[in-house]
């Protein structure tokens, strides 16, 4: 069992998770990420000890079930795959925090997502959205949501109704108009949203490839430190 309690197979070439690695119980984090894996043993589901678990950057075209049985999941990574859509099974992970879904082939965001109760940040930029379901303002501990690059031709009005989010991002979208933001009062950072003095700037798109590195405590640590902006101003007409 390694002492930290972490295994990293990223970069492999692996076609297949070693089966070995699901004997170590007590393991919190796994991370699998640059391989051409599709699918998953399940032995997976003996780690339930696990909390951070990286399947970014491989050929998932669907999420394999035993990844529903890991009840302790903090963190999924699931970006930069093919995944379509995501499984009811999904809502039984309750204590997930951070899910990245960036760079898939998703249509729409799957209402599961909406279940997820104590999820905090969402990354599903990089796919096929045009909207978001209504269900999503149930996430009240949402603090994060990134969008960029997706099909959103207007601002999803769900979003001004989440009064406790604090970061939206919707650049790189086709949106024409921008409603009034004020009223969003723990909003720090909205891209796509023109603002003025050195927040003028883009904040750059979080890295997936280095933010799966970030221990569960030092992301939402990080999260609580995001700066203060100033106001927000509607995007000029020139």
């Amino acid at each position: 069992m390694p002492l930290d309690k972490m295994v990293d197979l990223s970069g492999n070439q692996l076609r297949r998770c070693p089966v070995h690695v699901c004997s170590f119980r007590e393991l919190v984090k796994l991370y699998l990420s640059d391989n051409h894996l599709s699918s998953l043993p399940l032995e997976l589901g003996q780690l339930q000890n696990l909390q951070i678990l990286a399947l970014d950057f491989n050929n998932f075209k669907a999420l394999p079930q035993v990844v529903c049985t890991l009840k302790q999941l903090c963190i999924l990574y699931l970006g930069n795959n093919k995944l379509c859509d995501l499984p009811n099974e999904l809502s039984l992970l309750q204590n997930l925090r951070t899910l990245w879904v960036e760079a898939n082939c998703l249509t729409q965001l799957p209402d599961v997502v909406c279940e997820l109760s104590l999820l905090k940040t969402l990354h599903a930029g990089s796919n096929a959205l045009r909207l978001l379901p209504g269900q999503l303002r149930r996430l009240q501990e949402l603090r994060t949501i990134w969008l960029s690059g997706n099909l959103l031709t207007d601002f999803p009005p769900v979003l001004l109704h989440m009064p406790f989010l604090e970061v939206i991002d919707v650049d790189r979208n086709s949106i024409r108009y921008f409603p009034s933001l004020a009223h969003l009062s723990s909003l720090k950072v909205a891209k796509g949203v023109r603002r003025v003095g050195r927040w003028a700037e883009e904040t750059p798109e979080p890295d997936p490839r280095k933010a799966r590195r970030y221990a569960l405590v030092k992301e939402e640590s990080q999260e609580a430190q995001a700066p203060t902006l100033p106001p927000l101003l509607p995007p000029s007409d020139s």
